[in-house]
């Protein structure tokens, strides 16, 4: 029974996996975020500042869709044929609607898993597949949803409060740990999304991840060139994870940047960001330019961004690089991108 169980799922293209559902779902969902919310918040600040209303325009449309590119995005990831991808859609603004993008998520998967399940099982395959999928996934964000947004919602409060009475401190645990994430094969961007992070909070994320970013291109700069120098300061440190695999020890420079700029961020220059800018770092200057969406301009602002955001990253990585090279600690070739 157990075995044939197996076989079905196999068949199906069911994986039942923490790979599938917690990196491969939720790099996907960073993709969709970046396909509607995060180029639509792009182009609204264009539209605010350059004043021209197509901008705004293609902004609301691009920001309303961000449920429907959810939803498309996460069943994308775990091959979903064309029936239930296209149902998936339905479901993502659902999820989206009654539990932000973790509803989406969680809803988007259930619905996904058994839209395959049933897909060209019957003759009635053009309704019964879309059918269940979107009735498994509106199911699932009713009744998961309202607590899921409650929780991340609260959550996210309780770390952006903290991260006010305690600067120092909690602009160090974000930034580390946000930084961490960014690097990971999660998506930095939908926990950031996913917590509603903005304020000072918002800062010290960027703050991390524009140190991991901008430290391991700095870091690397002598194996991979101008290519990799571009493809982790303006791409992801991401690209880093298999080097870090094997060996570890070259994370330490980027995190121990970002355990500084980080309360540099909420302290000094009280740098702040709007939760689709917070996860993103360097990336196509989402973050910084999320700054100055939070922000709106200022002498102490654009300081912020080229100080924390840019040079601190990429001196104090090469300053730790080079201790850590000079220990044996960190070899030749250690990181050496395919680009």
């Amino acid at each position: 029974m157990k075995d044939g169980l197996k076989k079905f799922l196999k068949r199906k293209n069911v994986s039942i996996t923490v790979q599938t559902y917690l990196i491969d779902a939720l790099g996907a969902m960073a993709f969709g975020l970046f396909a509607s919310l995060l180029i639509g918040t792009i182009f609204d600040t264009l539209g605010q500042q350059l004043d021209m209303e197509i901008f705004k325009v293609i902004a609301e449309y691009a920001k309303s869709a961000t449920g429907a590119a959810l939803g498309v995005a996460i069943a994308y990831a775990l091959r979903a044929p064309s029936l239930v991808l296209f149902s998936a859609a339905t479901v993502g603004v659902a999820g989206n609607a009654l539990g932000g993008p973790v509803g989406a998520l969680a809803a988007t998967i259930v619905a996904t898993e058994l839209g395959k399940i049933v897909s060209k099982e019957t003759r009635l395959d053009i309704i019964v597949t879309p059918g269940v999928t979107i009735i498994s996934g509106v199911l699932m964000a009713q009744f998961v949803g309202p607590t899921v947004a409650g929780f991340m919602d609260g959550f996210g409060t309780l770390v952006k409060t903290a991260t006010e009475l305690q600067p120092f401190f909690m602009g160090i645990l974000v930034s580390v740990l946000i930084g961490i994430a960014l690097t990971l094969p999660i998506s930095s961007a939908a926990i950031c999304i996913a917590l509603s992070l903005d304020g000072l909070a918002g800062g010290a994320a960027t703050a991390g991840c524009c140190a991991q970013m901008i430290g391991f291109a700095v870091l690397s700069f002598r194996e991979n060139g101008i290519g990799g120098l571009m493809a982790q300061g303006l791409g992801t440190s991401m690209l880093q994870m298999g080097n870090i695999v094997k060996n570890p020890k070259i994370w330490i420079p980027p995190t121990l940047a970002s355990a500084i700029t980080g309360p540099i961020a909420t302290m000094v220059f009280r740098l702040e960001n709007i939760p689709a800018g917070s996860g993103m770092g360097t990336c196509g200057l989402v973050g910084p330019i999320g700054v100055f969406t939070a922000m709106g301009g200022g002498v102490s602002m654009w300081l912020g961004i080229l100080i924390v955001c840019f040079l601190l990253p990429a001196v104090l990585t090469f300053v730790f690089g080079e201790v850590l090279r000079k220990i044996g600690w960190i070899g030749e070739g250690d990181l050496k991108l395919d680009v």
